[in-house]
């Protein structure tokens, strides 16, 4: 830590804790949001892949869609708007039906 203290207070860096560019991402942001309509990514057979060694040739025990947790999220907003609007979506449907008589044919 005495080593971290000293590159902080030297005049050359000093720039660094007050540079936005080098702060921390908050983690909130640090994940992508995603909608509803991709939520099959993360239990779908098709995107898990079971690795058992890393890149420089490592055992490892785990698998893509652990990754993808890691890096995605899923839209909370999104997914509740997406809904509502769905729902108003078929009751327009329903009334726009239920308006139109049954004898006279659609030009």
């Amino acid at each position: 830590m005495s080593s971290q203290e000293e590159i902080l207070s030297d005049g050359r860096f000093s720039c660094v804790t007050r540079d936005p560019r080098f702060w921390e991402m908050p983690e909130k942001e640090r994940k992508i949001k995603i909608d509803k309509r991709f939520r099959a990514m993360f239990h779908d057979k098709k995107f898990k892949l079971k690795y058992t060694v890393d890149k420089r040739g490592r055992p490892v025990n785990y698998t893509s869609t652990e990754n993808l947790r890691k890096f995605y999220a899923l839209s909370e907003s999104d997914s509740d708007h997406s809904e509502n609007d769905s729902k108003e979506h078929t009751e327009k449907k329903k009334k726009k039906r239920k308006a139109k008589p049954k004898g006279e044919a659609d030009s």
